[in-house]
C-alpha cells in the first residue's frame, strides 16, 4: 500500500484533539470525513488508534507510542512544502561558486568576500575562472552566478546588467606614443583579451572603415597577462577602464580614452531560473549588485 501523507496529518490532528470532531474542527473537515480516515489508517496500521471510554476517546498504547514520531514527521513534511520566506544569514551555511574573468576578480571578488564575511560568516565563496568555451555548469548548479559581458540566450537562465564600463587603451608609462588619435592606435602593436583566442574585435571593424588596420601580436586569455605584457613592450591593450584599474594600477600603467566611438562593455550576472526563488541565492545577487554599483561609481 503506498503511503498517503494526508493520513499522518489527520492521525495527528486526532492524536493531539482526542476526539474527532476535535480532529474535524482543526483541519476544517467534517466529522465524517475524518472518522473515514481514520477507518483508514486503522485498516493501515492495524490499531484501533482511539478507544471510546465512556463519552470521551482514548488512544491505545500503540497511539501514545507514536505520537511525537507522527508529530515530527507532520512538521517535517510541512517545512519541505512550505520553505520559510526568512533567511537566518548568522545561521547559514553554504558554498557559493561564481565565475568570472580576472579582471572581476581583483576588482569585485575583495570587497564581496568582505561583505559576505561580515554578514554570513558560514558563507564560502568559490572563484572559478572562465572557460575557453561555453559550459553546462551553471545549468547543472555547479556554478551559481555568472560574472562577465555576455547573457544567456535559452528561457531556463536568468541575466540582469549590473553596469557598464567604458573602454580604454593601456599602454606603459613612458610609451613613445603621446597623443592617441585612430591613426597612431593602429600603428602599434596590439594584445587582445580573448578567452576563445580571437583575434579580433569590434574595434577592427571600425578601423577597417577608416582603411586602417592594426598588428595583433598576441591574444591572451586574462587581462593579467596582456598587461604584464604591455608593461614590458610598446603593445596596447583595449579594455575596460574601471573594472581593470587594479591591474592596470598593479602594474604602473597608464590609460588613455579609446580613439573611436565604442558602446560600453556591459556586465552582466547571470543565474539558472531554479534559484529565482531561493533567498539565499537572492541574498548574494543582492550583494554583487551593490558591491559592483560601489566599484563603478569610483
Amino acid at each position: 500500500m503506498q503511503a498517503d501523507l494526508n493520513l499522518l496529518t489527520v492521525l495527528d490532528a486526532l492524536l493531539e484533539e482526542g476526539s474527532v470532531m476535535g480532529a474535524a474542527e482543526r483541519l476544517h473537515l467534517s466529522s465524517p470525513a475524518v472518522s473515514r480516515t481514520l477507518g483508514r489508517i486503522r485498516k493501515v496500521t492495524g490499531d484501533d488508534i482511539l478507544v471510546r471510554t465512556g463519552h470521551t476517546m482514548t488512544p491505545t498504547p500503540y497511539a501514545l507510542g507514536i505520537a511525537d514520531e507522527v508529530r515530527r514527521l507532520v512538521r517535517q513534511a510541512n517545512a519541505v512544502l512550505a520553505p520559510s520566506r526568512e533567511l537566518d544569514l548568522a545561521e547559514l551555511e553554504r558554498t557559493f561558486t561564481v565565475q568570472c574573468h580576472d579582471a572581476l576578480a581583483s576588482s569585485v571578488v575583495p570587497a564581496l568576500i568582505g561583505r559576505i564575511a561580515e554578514q554570513a560568516p558560514g558563507v564560502r565563496l568559490r572563484v572559478l575562472a572562465e572557460h575557453s568555451a561555453d559550459t553546462d555548469d551553471l545549468r547543472h548548479g555547479r556554478v551559481d552566478l555568472e560574472l562577465g559581458g555576455g547573457a544567456p540566450e535559452l528561457p531556463e537562465f536568468r541575466s540582469e546588467t549590473l553596469g557598464t564600463d567604458p573602454l580604454a587603451v593601456v599602454m606603459r608609462s613612458g610609451h613613445p606614443c603621446t597623443e592617441l588619435d585612430l591613426r597612431a592606435y593602429a600603428a602599434y602593436p596590439h594584445v587582445l583579451v580573448s578567452r576563445r583566442g580571437r583575434l579580433t574585435a569590434p574595434i577592427d571593424d571600425l578601423l577597417a572603415a577608416e582603411g586602417l588596420r592594426r598588428r595583433v601580436i598576441a591574444t591572451v586569455a586574462t587581462v593579467h597577462s596582456a598587461v604584464q605584457i604591455a608593461a614590458a613592450s610598446d603593445a596596447l591593450v583595449t579594455t575596460t577602464a574601471i573594472l581593470c584599474r587594479p591591474l592596470i594600477e598593479a602594474f604602473g600603467l597608464v590609460t588613455h580614452p579609446l580613439p573611436a566611438e565604442s558602446p560600453e562593455a556591459p556586465i552582466n550576472c547571470n543565474w539558472h531560473q531554479r534559484y529565482d526563488s531561493d533567498l539565499a541565492h537572492a541574498w548574494l545577487r543582492d550583494q554583487v549588485r551593490t558591491v559592483v554599483g560601489e566599484v563603478l561609481s569610483r
